[in-house]
C-alpha cells in the first residue's frame, strides 16, 4: 500500500486492524520457538500492537518499526512508557529500556539495525503487504536476517471479494513460494480469526532461517 494510504488510516485513527489484547495466537504458539526471555525480537510493521507489551512482560527486549509516528506515540501513552525520542538516520527512534520502536519505511531497514536481533513476529505485515510487495518484503526480510533466527508468522484467508482489504489474504503456497527457498517453514496452528465482521481461517507458522 502507498505511505499515503497508511498515514491517513492513524489520521483518522481508523484502525480496523488493531486489537485491544494479545493475540491468542501469539500467546499460544511463541513458546514453541524457545526464545529465551532477554532476547531482542522484531516486530514489523507493528502499530500499536499489544501484542509488543506482553512481548515485553515475558521479558524480552522489543524492536518494532511503523511507517507512523503516531502509532508510536499511541502505544507508548497507553502503556504508559516515557521513552527518549532521537533521529536514527532516516527514522525517527523512541527507545525505552525495553523497547526500540523506529518510525519510517520498512524497506530502509538495514541488516546492521537488526544484528542483535533473536527472533520476529510477524502478525499484521506480511498480510498488509499487496500481493506485487509481498515477494519485495520477502527478499528484504532475508537480506536482514541471519541464519538460525526464528519467527513466528501469522497470516489469513478469506473467500474472494468477501472482505476489502487490506489485510491481504495470504495462502499457504505463496507462504511456502516466499520462505522456503530460505527458511524451514511449519505449519504450527490453523484456526479462525474476525476481520471486519468476518470469520476467516488463520494460519501461524513456524519459520527457522537457513
Amino acid at each position: 500500500m502507498e505511505h499515503q494510504f497508511w498515514h491517513e488510516k492513524w489520521e483518522a485513527n481508523d484502525l480496523a486492524f488493531h486489537r485491544e489484547d494479545f493475540n491468542p495466537v501469539l500467546v499460544d504458539n511463541w513458546p514453541v520457538l524457545d526464545v529465551p526471555a532477554g532476547s531482542r525480537v522484531f516486530v514489523p510493521l507493528c502499530g500499536k500492537s499489544r501484542d509488543m507489551a506482553w512481548l515485553m512482560e515475558q521479558g524480552y527486549r522489543v524492536l518494532g518499526v511503523e511507517l507512523s509516528e503516531i502509532a508510536a506515540r499511541s502505544f507508548l501513552e497507553e502503556s504508559g512508557l516515557d521513552a527518549r525520542r532521537d533521529r536514527d538516520g532516516p527514522f525517527v527512534r523512541y527507545r525505552t529500556e525495553q523497547l526500540e520502536f523506529l518510525c519510517g519505511d520498512f524497506f530502509s531497514l538495514d541488516p546492521e539495525r537488526l544484528s542483535d536481533i533473536d527472533a520476529v513476529y510477524d502478525r499484521a505485515s506480511l498480510i498488509a503487504m499487496a500481493q506485487d510487495l509481498r515477494a519485495q518484503y520477502a527478499a528484504h526480510m532475508k537480506n536482514l536476517l541471519r541464519p538460525g533466527l526464528q519467527a513466528l508468522l501469522i497470516t489469513l484467508t478469506y473467500r474472494d471479494g468477501e472482505i476489502n482489504p487490506p489485510p491481504f489474504r495470504v495462502f499457504r503456497d505463496e507462504v511456502e513460494a516466499l520462505y522456503d527457498p530460505w527458511c524451514d517453514v511449519e505449519l504450527l496452528q490453523e484456526g479462525e480469526t474476525e476481520v471486519k465482521g468476518i470469520m476467516c481461517p488463520q494460519f501461524a507458522y513456524r519459520l527457522r532461517v537457513r
